[in-house]
Formats: C-alpha cells, structure tokens, sequence
C-alpha cells in the first residue's frame, strides 16, 4: 500500500509544535520573492497550507489583506495565538477551495506541493481563485540534494514525519506550474540554514530531553566557508 501524507500526520506534528518559535523559520524568503512581483500594501493573499502562518502575518504587517487557511485544526490553533488579528484564519482543502473564482491577488505555499500525489489537480484549483494577472508563488524542496536522500530513506523506514513527500526539479516545477496555466515569471533557490542534517539531529536529541540551540554558534570562517561553497555551486 503507498504511503501518503495524511491529515493525522499533520495534526501529530502541529501538536508537538506548540509555539511558533519552535518551528524553523523559512527566514521570509517567501515574503522577499513575492515583493519582486507584487505590491503586498492592499493586496487580497491567500496562503494555503499556513502551518505556523508567519509568512502571513509579515504580509499583513505590510499592508495586506490576508488568509490563512490549513486542513489542521492544530496548525490553526498555533496561528490563533501567533499570527495577530489581522490574519483571516480559515479551516478548509487545499484541493476544494471555499472562495469563487478570481478572488486573490496572490495564492502562495510553501512545503505544500510536494505532498500530494496529483500536483496539477492542486495546481489548478489555486490558479482558479486567483484573479487575471495575479501572482502565484510555490515553495518545494529541490530535488537534487541530500535532503531528497534522507527523507527517502526515513520514508522506507517508516519514520518520516510527513508519511510521503515527492521532490522537484526546477524543470519539473516550471512545467507543473506553466501545465496550469500560468506563465513562469522567476525561479529561486535559496540553501537551509542551519542544514537539514542538524536539524534532524536536533530534532532526535529532543526525544532524549536533550535540548540543543536551533541555531548552532558559528565563527566567521565557517560562514566564510558556507558561503563560498553556496556561491561555487
């Protein structure tokens, strides 16, 4: 029987997440990225999938009107007491919307895509509610890196936080996305920091009641060295 993500997966893992602070931050490279194309000041944003929702409330500090919507009453649950009030949040499918058509401005996610098994199904209902001209953002894990094979091996194993997840190339995504219907403005890639291997080394020590900073201290050498190899490959 395939694995696949699951609703329960999610609600398990928002539970274990109970503040904001303990989930790593994505640093706003979202946020950055739409500012390229789209004014956020007055703009109508949906965010599908919103976990901890602070991308959506950045954009809401800036000036837009923002919604939040997740399948997961426990990622909800955080983003009440996190995400300020002006953030509409909203319980729903990301495969079945409950907007009309053409409604946003600006439809984004992050860490969502690649745990459906039919991404173009998902790809079109999100370009359906968002109006002509407007600005689709998606966020995936890149393909070619070590963190495709780490998680491969945890999902054989079984022990894969998200049950199933897929991956994607920057041609596999610009084809998704243009087999939607739009056409494809940019595509970024921007590295984890810190790395995936000490996040999941953080994460089993937690299960010892071992507790280590979610960001290690690191001298300029070793950002200096960080750094040249990002820009070298």
């Amino acid at each position: 029987m395939a694995r696949s993500s699951e609703k329960r997966h999610w609600d398990a893992f928002w539970e274990q997440s109970r503040e904001r602070g303990d989930v790593y931050s994505t640093d706003f490279r979202v946020v950055r990225n739409l500012e390229r194309y789209a004014d956020l000041r007055g703009a109508r944003v949906l965010e599908v999938g919103a976990g901890t929702g602070k991308d959506s409330a950045r954009i809401a500090d800036e000036g837009g009107a923002v919604c939040a919507l997740d399948y997961s009453e426990e990622a909800l649950k955080l983003m009440e007491r996190t995400a300020g009030s002006g953030v509409a949040l909203i319980c729903g499918d990301a495969r079945a919307l409950p907007f009309p058509d053409e409604t946003f401005d600006i439809v984004f996610h992050q860490g969502l895509l690649e745990h459906f098994r039919d991404p173009a199904a998902l790809l079109r209902e999100h370009v359906r509610v968002l109006k002509r001209g407007g600005v689709l953002l998606v966020d995936v894990p890149q393909r070619y890196h070590y963190y495709t094979v780490l998680k491969h091996i945890m999902m054989a194993l079984g022990i894969w936080f998200a049950g199933w997840e897929t991956e994607f190339s920057a041609g596999e995504l610009r084809r998704a996305v243009e087999g939607a219907g739009m056409n494809v403005a940019d595509i970024y890639g921007e590295n984890l920091s810190p790395p995936i291997w000490y996040r999941g080394m953080r994460k089993i020590l937690l299960r010892f009641k071992i507790r280590i900073p979610m960001h290690p201290r690191q001298g300029k050498g070793a950002r200096a060295f960080r750094e040249g190899v990002r820009r070298a490959c």
